[in-house]
């Protein structure tokens, strides 16, 4: 039962239905109250919505549950911030950080914590770099541009996100001083001559042209610099870095093999990367890609448990959780028969939504709610238990009791959601309990399920006729005769509908009814357009002051059927 209500918890998060998120994790928690998974999920509600201290109560219940789950403290981070208490959002990320140092989410919330900290006292944020400011504005990239150097950077990928990150938030700089290209960078903007981690910086000075031009003298032969003794590595450490480097060349190669769709032998590659190095998850759900590609599905479903189990004990990034997930989630769709098995294709969807919100994993969660509701009403479909129920419903019709008749209609079109009749009794009934609209709709089915079907014409045209639509009404009469010529019931209605029409152009309605009717004709998206029309309103015009001009406009059939429609809502008098 928790489980049910956190995935709809989970479910309604990912919609942005954080107030019922809200309510299906409270219903959870009643029934798991030790499952710190939950008061985490709901804490993030809260905050979505900035119910801060709700969000601050439910963080410190998830870390005095699970005091080792990195994640938790991001929770109370995030509403220690909400609540403008930066110290206190500074502090609960860096406990984070702690259990979790690779996590992105952590450190992109340690550094706002640490901006709004700066905020309040005045001065600049712990670990700012004082070169922040020289990437803001577009003259970096023309400086770029012309250094040979670095523009070849540009056109790096890896690059370039680097940049844009540093020009979101200066105080990340630090995060990349240890890429020799951010140092070349820096020199650059800086108008500074970065010659290596050794030597100090030379400020660059223009030489007079002669100078330029002038050899220089031959110097003498030095004595080499003493280069610093390499630090001692322990072979532990050497092994793990070879360890880790041929995983990493394991891994290359199986994506070569992937895209050549040689799966046999990019499994090989990928099972060696694992066997080299367990600490990289991606190794994993690689395989697991390779397994869907071919297949076999329980073996894809068996890495991606196992990628999303190690990736809790590595803390690894919640997007590489989140895609083991979704993949996951893929092969149970496709293993899926019946209705109920996408439902735990479905969770599993739910379950990495949570974890980091991608487009493609929602397309592929509505696509299996979408297929799952499809094969339930396949599954539902019994033709005979549908006429059973049918003429369940006649029975109640015929003692009078509608609304236990509408029951047995909607439950027959359950079984059968292509029988006509069921429609047009249901309509029926519909009329009987004087809820016009839905009627309609039901007749219009009726009509678009079979078109000869003269039943469903002569409801149709009976609600609108008490829907006080003469004209819309008569135009259903008229095209239901088009089907069945000699019906007796579509002729008193195309008689009825006349009748009406001529007391409205006679005048012979009461100044009450002309209203209503005037007032429903003029919400009639037709009667707007034929209103708004410059021709029409011309023509319009005409009648009341030029009758000679509308004589002529009257002999175009087009504009006489607009004005009788106009004629027809009550709008326009013809004497």
């Amino acid at each position: 039962m928790a489980d049910d209500a956190k995935a709809k918890g989970n479910k309604a998060f990912a919609e942005g239905r954080y107030d019922d998120a809200i309510a299906h994790f409270s219903e959870a928690i009643d029934l798991a109250s030790g499952n710190h998974v939950l008061y985490s999920n709901r804490s993030a509600a809260y905050a979505s919505i900035k119910k801060y201290d709700a969000a601050l109560s439910d963080a410190r219940k998830t870390v005095d549950l699970k005091p080792d789950w990195a994640k938790g403290y991001g929770r109370l981070g995030a509403a220690y911030l909400g609540l403008g208490d930066a110290e206190q959002a500074v502090a609960a990320y860096e406990k984070g950080l702690e259990l979790d140092p690779a996590s992105e989410a952590l450190k992109s919330g340690l550094a706002d914590a640490r901006a709004a900290s700066a905020r309040a006292r005045g001065s600049p944020p712990q670990g700012a770099s004082p070169f922040g400011k020289i990437f803001q504005g577009p003259e970096i990239w023309t400086k770029l541009t012309a250094d040979p150097t670095t523009r070849g950077y540009l056109q790096q990928p890896d690059f370039l996100r680097m940049i844009q990150d540093i020009q979101k938030n200066p105080n990340n700089l630090n995060m990349y001083l240890s890429d020799p290209r951010m140092m070349q960078v820096i020199g650059v903007l800086l108008n500074v001559k970065m010659r290596g981690p050794m030597d100090e910086m030379a400020t660059e000075s223009p030489e007079p042209e002669q100078a330029k031009s002038r050899p220089e003298p031959a110097k003498e032969a030095s004595e080499p610099e003493p280069q610093p003794e390499p630090m001692e590595v322990p072979e532990e450490e050497k092994e793990v870095k070879q360890r880790k480097a041929e995983a990493q060349k394991e891994k290359e190669a199986g994506n070569a093999a992937y895209k050549k769709k040689d799966f046999e032998t990019a499994i090989q590659h990928y099972t060696q990367s694992m066997e080299l190095d367990d600490s990289d998850i991606s190794y994993i759900t690689n395989r697991a890609a390779v397994y869907l590609e071919m297949g076999k599905y329980e073996e894809c479903i068996q890495d991606c448990d196992k990628a999303v189990e190690r990736g809790r004990e590595l803390h690894s990034d919640f997007k590489m959780i989140a895609r083991a997930l979704t993949r996951k989630g893929t092969a149970l769709t496709k293993l899926a028969k019946t209705s109920k098995d996408y439902e735990p294709a479905i969770e599993t969807f739910q379950k990495a939504l949570t974890e980091h919100r991608n487009p493609d994993t929602l397309r592929k969660l509505n696509d299996a709610e979408r297929m799952k509701k499809e094969l339930e009403q396949q599954e539902y479909f019994d033709p005979k238990l549908a006429d059973e129920e049918r003429e369940k419903g006649n029975e109640l019709f015929k003692l009078q009791k509608y609304p236990e008749a509408v029951k047995h209609y909607t439950e027959a079109l359950r079984r059968n959601p292509k029988d006509q009749r069921v429609y047009s009794n249901r309509a029926a009934c519909y009329i009987k309990l004087g809820a016009l609209p839905e009627g309609l709709k039901d007749t219009e089915k009726c009509i678009e399920l079979d078109p000869s079907f003269s039943k469903g014409y002569t409801r149709k045209g009976a609600i609108q006729f008490l829907m006080k639509e003469y004209d819309k009404a008569l135009e259903t009469y008229q095209e239901g005769l088009k089907h069945d010529p000699n019906n007796q019931e579509l002729m008193d209605g195309v008689r009825r509908c006349v009748e009406q029409i001529n007391k409205t152009n006679r005048g012979e309605i009461s100044p009450e009814e002309l209203k209503e009717r005037q007032a429903k004709a003029m919400q009639d998206p037709e009667i707007q357009s034929i209103l708004t029309d410059p021709v029409m309103r011309q023509v319009l015009i005409d009648l009341q002051e030029n009758p000679k001009a509308a004589q002529d406009h009257l002999k175009n059939p087009q504009v006489m059927h607009k004005i009788q429609k106009l004629v027809s809502a009550g709008i326009v008098q013809m004497k």
